[in-house]
């Protein structure tokens, strides 16, 4: 459910060369075409993004070099519990300062994380998206994450068009402190709800071609997490609900501002499945 959304777009971020994290293009010759379209952490190249082009497959996909989480001590006491305002300027201006400078819609959520493993059951990759796009032409394979992921939320956009949701870590669960999320759990049972942050991104894909078994448009809303590692997976564990204050980057994604707009109205409403294509 969307808690609450900011009352506008907040303009945040220090220079792109300053941000700990920032998007950016693969650099290659100019004939080959544009590069890869990349977020990258501390210099380093850490997830492979969807596709400039807007027909190829949604896509996250962690590198090699994706090896460091954002949290920030100063803001861990402000995020032990549960958070009531979108635009808290503390939590905000704090993460903001990790991040590039540009336009982003603060998102305060609450969700119900499902820890995927990319190729069993649940996962996106190879079931959903493959009934749009196919196999991948080359591999014969679905599309691979490199990373486990957790899958929060999906609903219908419109008739043409279907949200699924994403939170993605900056590294894979199994790097967690065991004794941390036990902690958590333990929280998370009496009650507590505390509070990830994450920078978002809106990815909007639909294929060009072809004859897909199921033709639609697919918005793939990723959640990377700056803050809350541990409690997401422990909210995963416990089946426990956790916060999630998103601050999504509105000129990092691909999809138009119209559709940016509808986005925490299509947010707010009620968890549904796509209908199996007959």
């Amino acid at each position: 459910m969307v808690i609450d959304s900011g009352e506008q777009p907040r303009r945040l971020g220090v220079p792109a060369a300053e941000a700990r994290l920032r998007f950016e293009a693969e650099q290659r010759d100019v004939k080959d075409g544009p590069g890869r379209r990349l977020l990258v952490v501390d210099g380093e190249a850490a997830f492979e993004l969807s596709f400039w082009c807007g027909t190829c497959p949604f896509l996250f996909r962690r590198l090699e070099t994706a090896r460091q989480t954002l949290s920030l001590d100063s803001a861990q006491e402000r995020l032990s519990g549960a958070t009531t305002d979108p635009d808290d300027t503390a939590v905000i201006d704090a993460f903001g300062a990790l991040l590039p400078e540009g336009e982003y819609f603060p998102l305060l959520l609450r969700v119900e994380p499902r820890l995927i493993i990319p190729g069993q059951e649940g996962d996106y990759f190879s079931v959903e998206q493959v009934a749009t796009w196919g196999l991948d032409q080359f591999w014969g394979l679905p599309e691979y994450p490199h990373t486990p992921y957790f899958r929060t939320f999906e609903t219908a956009v419109d008739a043409s068009a279907h949200l699924y949701e994403f939170v993605v870590p900056m590294v894979p669960p199994t790097w967690n402190a065991r004794d941390r999320v036990k902690d958590y759990v333990e929280l998370m049972s009496r009650g507590t709800v505390p509070t990830a942050v994450a920078v978002s991104t809106l990815d909007v894909c639909e294929p060009a071609t072809g004859m897909p078994t199921d033709h639609y448009r697919h918005w793939g809303l990723t959640h990377f997490l700056l803050d809350g590692h541990h409690k997401m997976e422990a909210a995963a564990t416990a089946g426990r609900p956790v916060q999630l204050l998103s601050l999504l980057a509105l000129g990092e994604s691909l999809a138009d501002s119209a559709d940016l707009s509808r986005l925490p109205a299509v947010r707010a409403q009620p968890r549904s499945a796509r209908p199996t294509s007959s």
